[in-house]
C-alpha cells in the first residue's frame, strides 16, 4: 500500500502528517504508527497526525487525530497542532490566516503570524488548564482542587510534583540542574506512576528567572522529546502555581523557545514555530 505523507517539525518535535483520504480506515494508523515512527526502519518521528476536513457548521475546519510513536492515541500535541496548521497552509488545503482544529482535547484556534517558505510561526489558543486531581486525572483520595508540590516516592527518593492537564496529563518536577537529571529513568517511572491512571507526560523544569524557564520532556508513549507545546504550557502553569514565574514567560528547550502566556481569563496562548521538512510516499505493506 502506498501512503503519501509530509514530515514536519516544531523545535525538533517531529511528526508525520497523513490525509485521511489516503487510508482505507483511520484506525489503521494505530497499527502502523510504531513502524512509521521508527528512526531506523521507518520514516522517523515522535508521532503521526491524521487530518480530515470538516463540513461547514461543525464548529471547526479540520479534525486532527494523533498517535504516539508506540501506537497509542493521544489527545493533543501543542507542537503537533502547529505542524498540522503549517501542513494545511503549505499544501494549500487551507488559505485563511486562522484555522480551527478539532482534537480530542477540544477545538483549538491557530493564527499564522508569519511564513517564510516552508517555515511558519503561529499563535495557538491552548484553552484553559485543568488543575483538579479529578480532571488531570489523578487517583488521589480525597480529591484535591490543586496538585502543588505533592511529595511522591520513587525508589529511595521523595520528589515533589505539580500536576495539571492541557487536554492531556502533565507532571512537572522542578530541578536545579537539567543536565544532571536522568530523564529516561525518572521520566519513565513518573509516566507510569500509579497515581496517574492514564499515564502522564513529565516535564523537568529549571527556573532561570521569573520570565525564563528551561525544560526537558519525557513524553507519554514516546520517551524523551526535544520539545512539547502542551509541556511548555504546563511548565508555566506549574511555575506560576508555585510562585516561581510570572504569567507570561519564555520556555526554553535545546532547540529553541516557546512564548507562553497564561491570561487572566485563564486561557493559555503559545507562540512558536513549525516547519515542513520533506514529503514522500510510504511503500510498505
Amino acid at each position: 500500500m502506498r501512503v503519501p505523507f509530509y514530515k514536519l517539525q516544531a523545535l525538533g518535535n517531529d511528526f508525520i502528517v497523513v490525509a485521511r483520504e489516503h487510508l482505507p480506515e483511520a484506525e489503521a494508523v494505530g497499527r502502523w504508527a510504531a513502524r512509521w515512527c521508527h528512526r531506523h526502519c521507518g520514516i522517523g518521528a515522535d508521532g503521526v497526525i491524521l487530518v480530515a476536513p470538516l463540513s461547514p457548521g461543525s464548529g471547526a475546519d479540520f479534525e486532527m487525530r494523533l498517535w504516539n510513536a508506540d501506537g497509542t492515541e493521544a489527545e493533543i500535541s501543542g507542537n503537533g497542532i502547529r505542524c498540522l496548521a503549517a501542513y494545511l497552509l503549505f499544501t494549500h488545503r487551507w488559505q485563511q490566516p486562522s484555522v480551527r482544529i478539532r482534537t480530542k482535547a477540544g477545538v483549538k484556534r491557530l493564527e499564522r503570524i508569519r511564513q517564510e517558505g516552508a517555515r511558519f510561526e503561529f499563535l495557538t489558543d491552548m484553552g484553559t488548564p485543568a488543575l483538579s486531581s479529578e480532571a488531570i486525572p489523578m487517583a488521589l483520595e480525597p480529591a484535591r482542587p490543586h496538585v502543588i508540590g505533592l511529595p511522591i516516592r520513587i525508589g529511595e527518593r521523595e520528589i515533589p510534583i505539580t500536576a495539571c492537564s492541557l487536554g492531556n496529563p502533565h507532571c512537572i518536577v522542578f530541578v536545579d540542574d537539567l543536565a544532571a537529571v536522568d530523564v529516561r529513568e525518572l521520566g519513565s517511572a513518573l509516566e507510569r506512576y500509579p497515581l496517574f491512571p492514564e499515564r502522564t507526560n513529565v516535564e523537568f523544569v529549571r527556573v532561570r528567572d521569573r520570565r525564563n524557564l528551561e525544560m526537558r520532556v519525557w513524553e507519554r508513549g514516546v520517551g524523551e522529546t526535544l520539545a512539547s507545546g502542551t509541556g511548555a504550557s504546563a511548565a508555566l502553569v506549574a511555575a506560576v502555581l508555585n510562585g516561581l514565574a510570572e504569567r507570561e514567560a519564555w520556555v526554553h528547550t535545546s532547540m529553541g523557545a516557546l512564548h507562553v502566556q497564561w491570561r487572566p481569563d485563564d486561557q493559555i496562548l503559545v507562540v512558536g514555530p513549525a516547519e515542513v521538512v520533506f514529503w514522500g510516499e510510504w511503500v510498505g505493506e
